[in-house]
């Protein structure tokens, strides 16, 4: 007889995903990862000492995988550069409800007392230069409104999420577009760069 396959920690996150996607992060415990895996629940203590490791990886694990669904989006939908962001956020919250849910609301990594605590997270400050270059306003204009941007998508995705909001795409994107266009600039004239874009 053959001997059974070794139990891989990728196994065991790829199956945690897995039943995440399906029904949801309160369905994983060492029992369901072993049954999707048809073993024991010993190899998973073997790679994990416990069940509160095993999470703490998987969460870095489930945004690697949100990152490639994000950089996907952008072959498979056509949307302007400046909405890409905020659309496969939406996208992800209505595609891949339960990893939105455990990623973006009960296990968020964000601690905001203010403003500023947004740009403490790592990546954020790069995202919101690259952004204000794409709209074409000065680097602490572009901060400001990328921030407002994305609560005002995380907003929409929550709500999409929870089964409060059904806006198909096309919706969505009219709605952001409506807010950067009455945010861009004080006088709520868009810079060039966006004018531009809306007529194409």
């Amino acid at each position: 007889m053959p001997p059974k396959p070794k139990i891989t920690k990728t196994m065991i996150l790829n199956t945690v995903l897995e039943i995440t996607r399906e029904t949801g992060f309160e369905a994983v415990n060492a029992r369901s990862i072993a049954g999707k895996l048809k073993c024991s629940t010993r190899p998973i203590f073997t790679c994990y000492a416990n069940m509160e490791e095993l999470k703490e990886e998987f969460l870095d694990f489930a945004f690697e995988y949100y990152s490639r669904y994000a950089a996907d989006y952008s072959k498979t939908v056509h949307v302007k550069p400046y909405l890409l962001f905020p659309m496969s956020y939406i996208d992800f919250a209505k595609k891949e409800t339960n990893l939105f849910r455990l990623l973006f609301i009960s296990d968020m990594d964000l601690d905001m007392s203010e403003a500023k605590d947004f740009y403490k997270e790592l990546g954020n400050e790069e995202k919101a230069n690259a952004f204000s270059q794409m709209i074409g306003v000065p680097p602490k204009r572009g901060k400001e409104i990328f921030l407002d941007l994305f609560l005002y998508t995380h907003g929409i995705a929550v709500l999409t999420a929870t089964g409060k909001l059904s806006f198909d795409n096309r919706n969505s994107e009219r709605m952001l577009q409506n807010f950067l266009d009455l945010n861009v600039t004080e006088s709520g004239k868009a810079p060039a760069s966006i004018a531009q874009s809306d007529k194409q």
